[in-house]
């Protein structure tokens, strides 16, 4: 646990929803993603990286609407309804959804309509992790498997195929951010109860990893 403390993520009070800043909408149809251009991905290695402190300052929509489907988004046809993604999945289930938390609600991201669809109208980003820096960051992205996709999988396996998707999605974005100069930084350390219940999950659907993501705070020598 000290190792943690070093890092800089040390623990907090626990956290509570907060009331959403503004009014929560419904749904977020999000800009069309640019699907060409940007920094050469060799330069995107080089360049990725986690960060610990973060501004405030929000996203905004365009850049969001990116991210998320450099994350997991559909980028090509597929040979069902659900199309090629950005990101693989054992026998392409998909079975990892987004989550975003934001500081107007928590969406969940459709990639087929690329938009976002409110779950929750609270303000969740503080409940999304135990580290001293999570919920100050415009976007708190959690990961959440539906194992009750997984049917082909035997049940032993499906919880470690569901972290398989979920890091490729963690590398997805990462290498936007570093490409977007944004701050990133992954997580694995969850409340997966508490968020679970907040989120109103399924039985069947388990947070698996979140990722804090916002701008440089400009007075970290780091950044």
């Amino acid at each position: 646990m000290k190792h943690f403390f070093r890092l800089g993520t040390a623990t907090r009070d626990p956290a509570r929803a907060r009331p959403v800043v503004g009014q929560p909408v419904s749904h977020i149809t999000l800009p069309p993603p640019v699907r060409s251009g940007g920094r050469p991905i060799m330069d995107a290695f080089s360049e990725r990286r986690t960060t610990r402190r973060f501004a405030t300052t929000e996203l905004d929509e365009a850049t969001l609407g990116q991210l998320l489907w450099a994350a997991n988004g559909v980028n090509r046809s597929g040979a069902d309804d659900s199309g090629g993604r950005t990101a693989p999945s054992v026998l392409a289930l998909h079975e990892i959804d987004i989550y975003a938390a934001l500081a107007g609600g928590m969406y969940r991201y459709d990639p087929l309509e690329h938009c976002l669809e409110l779950v929750s109208a609270a303000d969740l980003r503080a409940l999304t992790g135990y580290q001293d820096f999570v919920g100050e960051a415009p976007l708190e992205l959690v990961y959440v498997a539906d194992l009750a996709r997984m049917h082909d999988i035997a049940p032993s396996q499906r919880e470690p195929f569901a972290y398989a998707s979920a890091g490729t999605i963690v590398q997805n974005v990462y290498l936007f951010c570093a490409a977007a100069g944004l701050a990133v930084a992954a997580r694995s350390w969850l409340n997966r109860s508490a968020l679970g219940a907040e989120m109103r999950l399924s039985r069947d659907s388990l947070p698996v990893l979140a990722q804090t993501v916002g701008h440089f705070d400009l007075g970290d020598p780091a950044s």
